[in-house]
């Protein structure tokens, strides 16, 4: 028997019949987009298989959530692109967001949002993360440098986290602080490709944990035939030696005060550029396994240089590096420093995670989520080196020249026009003009620009020296001279 698909009122057809395919489309809107549309833009550089290994056998735990398991990502992504901004405003833009789809109503408290970034998988993160820094490396341009080897940077810093029991306990205060006068400090070495900018990979700890011992954790994330740079606390004997063994070459600093240099004493290569042989020093490192020192040879062949830093209008500066390219005609030493010169830009890339990308203190209050917001936040950083490696390789212009702020702005405000575009064509050629944005307005071409570490600005208020209950409040100069003429005042009378 065949059936008809006969319409129910047909005189009604031309009101109805809109409203099924309307709705559904509104609700498909409302459980895909997120803020702005901004993971229309980020997908590219992740893969399209992220979210489907996390869903498999956990689907109940997000399914029919406002706060489903992208949305989340995602939302956490765009929270770190408006500068690390408060939880408050993330909800109140899922609220615009549903209110102007037609979804269903979204409570005002941050406390879903809050428990949605805390069922949110680290691994998941973790995957983004290292997808982000294939797209990053794959799109930056090759450094002409050491017969074209890849170069690596390592540094370490220290951020910020709220003073709670559970911060303190794992991540104390500097000892040099009194209690209630300090925050607790997360310590963090990470390893950078130097040709992006991007980060690859990092380790965490306390300020009793060395920077060395953290080091030596991301030793697995280096392959041989790579380079590594280095300041002053890397350029030491162990860790040297430690990189030669697994067939890694160093570059860095040598600390002078510790190791005197005398090019008398060495097989010369050139002017101010000779071998030396560093010895196995008595003592075992602490944060170095016993298994490990024992392995380490007694002895190590090392370059040595000395060169100067010339720069018009400038002092002339020396500096002296250590190396384990020992070949003077395959690494000339003009290459070396060219390459160790590269180690301030990622200096640079430590200033926009904590300053641009408002990062310097962090605002999670327990020390499980500190470390998804520091994971989030490297994302987000790597996903911003994504858009500059794309810009500087579409348009042929120097990576280093394009404003990692200049990106950070233009995406946030591009990403809102994509979001307001109604067709796909429109999208596309928005993003190409933001990448257009980003060549037409370079950074200015300094070299040898100073940047001394020093603040300009003065503090308006005194630190705290002491628990805040126990702290008084000073009076201000303006009060003080008030009092001092009503006092005045009233002895003439």
């Amino acid at each position: 028997m065949k059936m008809h698909h006969t319409p129910c009122f047909p005189s009604w057809l031309h009101i109805l019949g809109p409203m099924g395919p309307r709705v559904k489309k509104t609700f498909q809107e409302v459980r895909q987009l997120t803020l702005n549309g901004l993971e229309e833009r980020c997908r590219q550089y992740l893969p399209a298989d992220l979210f489907a290994t996390f869903k498999t056998g956990s689907q109940a735990q997000w399914r029919e959530r406002i706060f489903s398991l992208e949305r989340t990502l995602f939302c956490w992504i765009w929270q770190m692109l408006q500068l690390n901004t408060a939880c408050r405003e993330v909800v109140r833009q899922v609220q615009a967001l549903f209110a102007l789809q037609g979804g269903s109503r979204v409570d005002e408290s941050t406390g879903a949002y809050c428990q949605a970034r805390r069922r949110l998988p680290k691994d998941l993160i973790q995957k983004a993360f290292n997808a982000a820094v294939r797209a990053a490396t794959q799109r930056a341009p090759e450094l002409a440098l050491l017969q074209g080897r890849r170069l690596k940077a390592v540094d370490g810093t220290g951020f910020r986290s709220p003073d709670t029991p559970e911060n303190q306990k794992l991540y104390p205060q500097p000892s040099n602080q009194k209690p209630g006068c300090g925050f607790p400090v997360l310590r963090v070495v990470a390893l950078f490709c130097v040709a992006s900018g991007a980060v690859l990979s990092y380790a965490t700890g306390s300020l009793a944990h060395p920077e060395l011992g953290l080091f030596y954790g991301l030793f697995a994330q280096l392959n041989k035939g790579e380079i590594v740079i280095g300041d002053r606390a890397f350029g030491n004997f162990v860790a040297v030696a430690l990189l030669s063994s697994i067939g890694i070459d160093f570059i860095g600093r040598v600390p002078t005060r510790v190791r005197k240099v005398d090019f008398r004493r060495g097989k010369p290569l050139g002017s101010q550029d000779a071998l030396f042989t560093w010895s196995k020093g008595p003592h075992l490192a602490q944060w170095l396994p016993k298994s490990s020192w024992e392995k380490l040879d007694q002895a190590l062949t090392v370059r040595v240089l000395r060169l100067s830093l010339r720069h018009k209008g400038l002092r002339v500066r020396q500096i002296t590096l250590v190396t384990t390219l020992l070949d003077a005609t395959l690494y000339p030493k003009e290459e070396i420093l060219a390459a160790y010169l590269q180690r301030w830009s990622m200096e640079l890339c430590l200033r926009d995670l904590k300053a641009t990308l408002g990062l310097a203190h962090l605002k999670c209050q327990c020390p499980a989520m500190l470390e998804k917001e520091l994971q989030i936040g490297l994302l987000m950083h790597n996903l911003l080196r994504c858009v500059m490696a794309e810009a500087a390789h579409t348009h042929g212009v120097e990576l280093a020249r394009i404003s990692f702020k200049g990106c950070l702005d233009a995406l946030r405000q591009f990403s809102a026009a994509m979001a307001q575009a109604r067709s796909a064509k429109k999208r596309r050629q928005l993003w190409q003009t933001l990448l257009e944005s980003l060549v037409e307005d370079l950074v200015p071409s300094r070299p040898g620009r100073r940047e001394p570490r020093a603040v300009k600005r003065r503090p308006k208020y005194p630190r705290l020296t002491k628990h805040r209950r126990q702290y008084v409040d000073r009076w201000s100069r303006t009060k003080r001279r008030r009092v001092s003429r009503a006092k005045r005042d009233h002895a003439l009378i």
